[in-house]
């Protein structure tokens, strides 16, 4: 039997790449969590019928074509906009340092159901943070969200970091953190690792807090804004550690 050349996806843009005059490269995270990268013809021109529905971070639904080097998209609806990130620039930058870390951890045909729920979750609780009035809470919200979205799909991927006990021996009193060996250290074995820092034990209850609970209750204790960026930047340095790639949207939403 011959293979369909269509197939229809539900799928979030998280990557646009200009193609020619008036297309675009698409880079999709379906439903079941795969990476999906098409061509969107005219996507680019303002009365193409593919531009509205080809932004960043919106989802919709897709009917696309094979084709012999990138699959071309014939068809697409918007299930959900996602215009309360989409029209902010701040919640866009989370976003977007949230997406850079997805193109990285998912793959083309393979599926990753809980990825893609965890992805939809983030971009929900940064549509939340949206509606809340204190500009300080919101900004240490947003870079929150970021850094849980980072630790939870590291922690799935198999890099969880490890706070409580050291790393390398079990001992429970942990003195160091070492991003590069995997979490705390204690005094002893940090000596054999380079770079290894002290140990504040709230930063390391906060990590621990972002891989385990879920994002309602993150935003029901938000963390201080001093506390909410080193946790962005921890975040930072354990994505560009063990993803082995420079995150320029973590560096752009930091300020580095």
């Amino acid at each position: 039997m011959a293979r369909a050349r269509t197939y229809p996806v539900v799928a979030t843009v998280i990557g646009r790449v200009k193609l020619g005059e008036a297309d675009l490269i698409l880079t999709l995270l379906s439903s079941d969590g795969s990476l999906v990268r098409a061509v969107a013809k005219g996507a680019r021109k303002p009365t193409g019928k593919l531009a509205g529905r080809t932004q960043l971070f919106s989802e919709g639904k897709y009917l696309i074509a094979k084709g012999r080097t990138l699959d071309v998209v014939c068809e697409a609806s918007l299930t959900d906009a996602r215009a309360k990130i989409a029209y902010d620039p701040d919640a866009s930058e989370a976003a977007a340092a949230i997406c850079s870390v997805t193109r990285l951890v998912s793959f083309e045909e393979s599926p990753d159901p809980y990825l893609y729920g965890l992805f939809a979750r983030s971009l929900l609780a940064l549509a939340q943070v949206q509606e809340l009035e204190g500009e300080g809470e919101r900004q240490a919200l947003l870079f929150e969200v970021v850094a849980a979205y980072t630790f939870k799909a590291l922690s799935h991927e198999g890099w969880r970091p490890e706070t409580s006990n050291c790393i390398e021996c079990g001992d429970e009193q942990v003195t160091r953190f070492s991003v590069a060996a995997g979490g705390a250290l204690c005094e002893s074995c940090a000596r054999d690792v380079a770079g290894a820092q002290l140990a504040d034990p709230a930063l390391l209850g906060w990590i621990e807090a972002l891989v385990s609970l879920t994002f309602d209750d993150l935003l029901a204790q938000p963390a201080s804004l001093d506390t909410a960026s080193l946790l962005l930047e921890q975040a930072h340095l354990w994505a560009a550690t063990h993803l082995d790639a420079r995150l320029k949207a973590f560096e752009f939403l930091r300020g580095v």
